[in-house]
Parts: structure tokens; sequence; C-alpha cells
């Protein structure tokens, strides 16, 4: 696989999704429910249909898993993951923490990933075994080592209300124990700020794989840890994510994992 021809096709469509995206942030447009708070706006449609038309020409024969139109089964050892706007919330609320997210995977293990925010023009990248980049420039994750000097980021599932207690559990102890938390409505965005050392550590429950293959790349790639809670191996889609620069991963996977009375 010619992986200079991957980095140059993601990166392309990950541009063209971002022209449409700026082009639509600020305006009006169609604003759709797929659940009570789980929004899909014509920017997300038409970034997608943008994406997967610049992946298919160049790459026919490959896969393609993205949230709004699903999955391709043309039975390929090669599948691109894309979300094709990150923090749809914040974008139909003209907040500008949004990104795309496009991974690209070979027999399952993703290979390349690109994080791309079209209003800050902060361009995330990293291949496997090769670093993490930040508009070309190599990045790595924080030094700090403890909880208490942490800032700690995680996000709420679309399903926040039925998981709430436990949730809620979580969040309060690791906000007991950091020097603060945020939340700020993007996995894609909050994984690659833990990669440049913004953030220390990250959590969340219920992602699927579009919002976490691109970003876990480039956190691993820049030499963060990503599990479980319970420091079991994580695959994007998995159920529950920790990421963090590794000094604070343990203290952290006993605060999501120890029942309070």
């Amino acid at each position: 696989m010619n992986m200079e021809a991957i980095k140059n096709t993601a990166l392309s469509a990950a541009f063209k999704g971002g022209r449409i995206l700026s082009s639509m942030y600020g305006s009006s447009f169609r604003i759709d429910r797929k659940g009570r708070i789980d929004l899909v706006t014509e920017a997300d449609t038409a970034s997608e249909k943008a994406i997967i038309e610049t992946l298919s020409h160049q790459f026919p024969d490959h896969d393609i898993l993205a949230e709004e139109s699903g999955a391709t089964a043309k039975k390929s050892p090669y599948r691109w993951v894309i979300d094709p706007l990150d923090g749809t919330t914040n974008f139909a609320h003209g907040l500008p923490l949004f990104s795309i997210a496009i991974a690209f995977q070979a027999h399952g293990e993703t290979r390349f990933g690109a994080v791309f925010n079209p209003v800050t023009e902060e361009l995330f990248t990293a291949t496997k075994g090769e670093g993490a980049f930040l508009c070309g420039r190599r990045i790595s994750v924080s030094d700090t080592p403890s909880l208490e000097e942490s800032l700690l980021v995680t996000g709420f599932p679309y399903n926040v209300r039925e998981i709430l207690p436990g949730l809620m559990q979580r969040f309060e102890a690791c906000l007991d124990a950091a020097q603060g938390v945020r939340r700020l409505g993007s996995a894609a965005l909050d994984l690659c700020y833990l990669a440049c050392g913004r953030f220390d550590g990250f959590w969340e429950e219920n992602l699927k794989a579009w919002d976490t293959a691109a970003g876990v790349l480039i956190a691993q790639e820049a030499g963060g840890r990503v599990t479980g809670f319970n420091g079991e191996p994580f695959t994007p889609g998995d159920a529950e994510m920790l990421a963090t620069n590794g000094k604070i991963h343990h203290d952290m996977m006993t605060l999501l994992t120890t029942p309070t009375a």
C-alpha cells in the first residue's frame, strides 16, 4: 500500500470537507434530529459526501465506515473511517470547536489518521510508527506527573440520561482529584489536544469508531496511552475509553473503576 497516496488523498478529502463546513458555519442551515440530543445538519451530510467522493475516486475498492451513511461492505482489507463533522452541536450553535476526522485502516489496524478544525486551521496527523504532528510540527503528550496537577477533559454520550448516575460518579471523582475538568464536545479534538499536551487525560463512554479511530492513533503516536477504563487494550468502537499522558493512567483507572459508597 502506497502510504503517501493514502495521506495525500485523506488530506485532500479533509480540506474539501473543511471548505464546506467553513462556508456553512455561522449561516442558516437545516438541522434534523437523530435522537433527543443527537443532531445532524446539512453540513454533516454535505461534508461527508465530498469526503467519500474524494476517497472513492482514488480508492474505489476500499470499504468505508461513515457516521451519516453507514458502512459499505466490499470485503476489502482496507477501510476508511470518517466523521464529517465531529461536534455537530457546537457547529449548530456557532461554537468553533468541531472537526473532521478521517482514519485509514489496513487489516483492522489504523495506519493513518487526520483531524482538521477548519476554523482554527489546525491539522493533526499521525502515521503508524512515525509520530504525530500538528501542522507539520511534531507533538508529544505532557509531562504532568500527577492527577492533582492535571487538566482533564471528558464528554457526555447521547444516551447520557440512561447512564447518568455512573457517569456523574466518575465525573465527580475526577473533578475532585484533578486541577480541572473540561467538556469541549468533540472527542476527536479532545484526543488531539491530549496529544499536543493541552490536556493530560481524557475519558468518555459510548463513543463510535468514527469518533476515535483517527484521534486514538494521533494520541498514541504522540506518546499517549489509550485503554479501556480497566486497562484492557482499546479498539475504536469499544464502550469505554481512557487516554492519558501515561503518567496519570493508573490513577485515572482507579478513579473510573472504583465504586463510591
